[in-house]
């Protein structure tokens, strides 16, 4: 499959959320990152069909989604930022509303659950009320239901909010197999999520888009960039307002600040190159002082 965003714009009376955003996908997953209000959730909303853009087009293997209708709307899983459930559902028959609506037939319904809900390690609690879920077992089954239909284009908002670390890893591996032969977006602000598995790196800033590479190599590009500074515990702070500190650590009265800066000489402390990180990236991008 190939998606080809091109000078997507979006305003909200005098708010620009995107500025001729211009992208393209094929199968492989993509971290979409960005401060808040960068437009992330509005590009979402737009390839999903949710918003129309003001200006520009989206081509799915070079028809319009506008044309296309439902046929695009049958290629695409979502999982929202926040998903809303029906809390006297269970979920199983929560999946089997989800199916109608996906137009799985009642002959693969069955079969589609049970898969679904062993992927997102719901098995045990498919026939307990939603209502009871606590905030990571409502995320799954978000997940669930974002795949159940197969899809070639699966957009994830923030999908492991809520999991605890076991469960990131086990998400993280579904999504890798997943996404072999599918395009997968996966908006998250935990950096590290996206470091483990995205092919390439999506990163939007006040509505455009600012960079888009392979982890690898934005990392590298980092290099000479990132060092690790030894202060006094008691003159931290003063250099944390004057550079961008991506990790601190401290042992008794001393600590150890991980700074991302073009430059550095004019700094009177002890310090050494450290290896950067997509963190690093984000840091030297989005906060820079």
């Amino acid at each position: 499959m190939e998606l080809k965003i091109e000078s997507i714009s979006k305003t909200y009376g005098k708010k620009t959320a995107l500025k001729k955003v211009d992208i393209s996908l094929n199968n492989g997953i993509y971290g979409l990152l960005g401060p808040n209000g960068a437009g992330k959730t509005t590009l979402i909303s737009i390839i999903v069909g949710l918003l129309n853009a003001d200006s520009g087009r989206i081509l799915c293997d070079g028809k319009s989604i506008d044309s296309m209708g439902a046929d695009y709307r049958a290629k695409i899983g979502f999982l929202p930022q926040y998903p809303s459930f029906y809390a006297n559902y269970n979920a199983r028959d929560f999946l089997k509303y989800m199916c109608c609506i996906k137009g799985i037939t009642k002959a693969q319904r069955v079969e589609k659950i049970d898969e679904v809900l062993e992927l997102v390690n719901l098995s045990d609690t498919g026939h307990k009320r939603i209502g009871g879920f606590s905030g990571g077992m409502k995320q799954r089954l978000g997940i669930a239901q974002a795949i159940l239909n197969d899809p070639e284009l699966l957009i994830l908002d923030e999908p492991t909010a809520g999991l605890d670390p076991k469960e990131r890893i086990r998400f993280r591996n579904i999504i890798s197999k997943l996404s072999a032969d599918r395009i997968v977006i996966l908006a998250t602000h935990i950096v590290s999520d996206i470091s483990y598995i995205a092919n390439e790196v999506i990163l939007l800033g006040h509505g455009e888009l600012i960079l888009k590479d392979k982890p690898s190599v934005l990392v590298n590009k980092m290099r000479g960039k990132v060092w690790n500074v030894t202060v006094p515990l008691s003159d931290a702070n003063k250099v944390m307002e004057e550079y961008s500190v991506s990790n601190m650590t401290v042992s008794n009265d001393v600590c150890t600040l991980k700074i991302v800066s073009d430059k550095i000489d004019d700094i009177t402390y002890e310090y050494c190159a450290a290896e950067p990180d997509l963190e690093d990236v984000y840091l030297y991008t989005f906060d820079k002082r």
